[in-house]
C-alpha cells in the first residue's frame, strides 16, 4: 500500500475545504469497504484520505421527512435492512442492502458510499432508481439535491463536483400502494458481485418501474405506464415483448469475467419477468395489510 496523508475533520465545512483543496488527489473515507480494497491492490493511490466519521453534520441514522425517509450519509446497510419503515415502504431497498457483501461488510458499508463508488453492479442503486430517490450533497457552492438517475456517468464517475460530499439520501413516499422487490444473479452463492442486479416496483396505479445494473457503464431506469406489466392476467409473451423494447439500452461488457454479454442479457429478461411477478404478489400483500414490519 502506498503511503498517504490522513485527515480527520470534525466539521462539514472542513471536509469540503479539504476535498476542494486536494481535488482528485483526495479520497473520502466513510465505511471504507471499497476504498480499503483499492488502496491495498494499488488501483487507487490518493495522496490524502479524508476520514468523514467525526463530522457531526453527517448523520448515521434514518429519519422521517415530508412523508418520506431521509437516510444520513453514514447510515450503514445493516441499519437499512433492519429499519421497519424501510422494510414496510421501501422493501426493494431492504432487499438490495441485505445482499451487499457479508454481514461484516454490511455493518460498515454506507448507502452513500455505495452510490459514490458508482459501480454499475451496486445492489442498492436499482431500488433507489425505482423509488425516485434524491441525493443531497453539500459543497463549496452550497447544498443541492440531485435525482438519483442524474448522479451516474459511468463506472467510478459521478456528477458530483469538486469538493462536494453526499450528506443524505431522500426517499419520497410512493404516490400509490406499491409492491417492490430486488433480485440478482451471481456466479456463485455468497458475496460475489452481481452479473445482473434488478429492482422492480409495481404500483396500484398500473405503473411499473424497473432499475437494473451490471449491464453497461451505469445503472438504468425504465418505466412502463401502459399497465401491461402490472397486469397479473397479461400473457407472458406480451410482457416479454415489451421488456425487449424497454431493455434495449442494456450493453454488457464483453470483457467482464463474471458472465458473457449473451448470458447477462438472457438473465435480464428472465429476472425481469420474475421480479414483476414477485412485485405483483407483494402489492397484493400491501393491499391486504400484510406488508412486513
Amino acid at each position: 500500500m502506498r503511503a498517504f496523508a490522513y485527515e480527520r475533520p470534525s466539521h462539514l465545512d472542513e471536509g469540503i475545504a479539504l476535498l476542494q483543496r486536494h481535488g482528485p488527489d483526495a479520497r473520502p473515507l466513510a465505511g471504507g469497504t471499497d476504498l480499503i480494497i483499492r488502496l491495498r491492490d494499488g488501483s487507487l493511490r490518493p495522496r490524502v484520505v479524508i476520514d468523514l466519521k467525526r463530522i457531526g453534520e453527517l448523520e448515521a441514522g434514518i429519519g422521517e421527512q415530508d412523508g418520506g425517509l431521509r437516510i444520513g450519509a453514514r447510515t450503514v446497510m445493516t441499519d437499512i435492512t433492519e429499519d421497519p419503515r424501510v422494510r414496510r415502504e421501501y422493501r426493494a431497498l431492504a432487499d438490495g442492502a441485505a445482499v451487499v457483501g457479508s454481514v461484516q461488510i454490511r455493518n460498515r458499508a454506507t448507502l452513500a458510499g455505495n452510490i459514490c463508488n458508482a459501480s454499475p453492479a451496486a445492489d442498492t442503486v436499482p431500488a433507489l432508481l425505482v423509488y425516485a430517490a434524491r441525493v443531497v450533497v453539500a459543497g463549496p457552492g452550497g447544498t443541492r439535491s440531485i435525482p438519483i438517475d442524474e448522479v451516474f456517468v459511468r463506472s467510478g464517475v459521478t456528477t458530483l463536483e469538486r469538493g462536494e460530499l453526499v450528506t443524505a439520501v431522500e426517499l419520497p413516499r410512493p404516490t400509490a400502494p406499491t409492491g417492490a422487490v430486488h433480485v440478482r444473479r451471481t456466479r456463485r452463492r455468497g458475496h460475489d458481485l452481481a452479473s445482473v442486479t434488478l429492482a422492480c416496483a409495481v404500483g396500484a396505479d398500473g405503473v411499473t418501474r424497473i432499475g437494473y445494473g451490471s449491464l453497461g457503464p451505469r445503472p438504468l431506469l425504465v418505466v412502463d405506464e401502459t399497465g401491461l406489466l402490472a397486469d397479473p392476467a397479461a400473457p407472458e409473451p406480451a410482457k416479454m415483448q415489451l421488456l425487449e423494447t424497454m431493455f434495449n439500452a442494456a450493453s454488457p461488457s464483453p470483457r467482464s469475467m463474471r458472465a458473457s454479454p449473451e448470458y447477462r442479457l438472457a438473465m435480464l429478461h428472465v429476472l425481469g419477468l420474475r421480479a414483476i411477478a414477485l412485485a405483483i404478489g407483494r402489492l397484493g400483500e400491501v393491499r391486504r395489510g400484510m406488508a412486513p414490519t
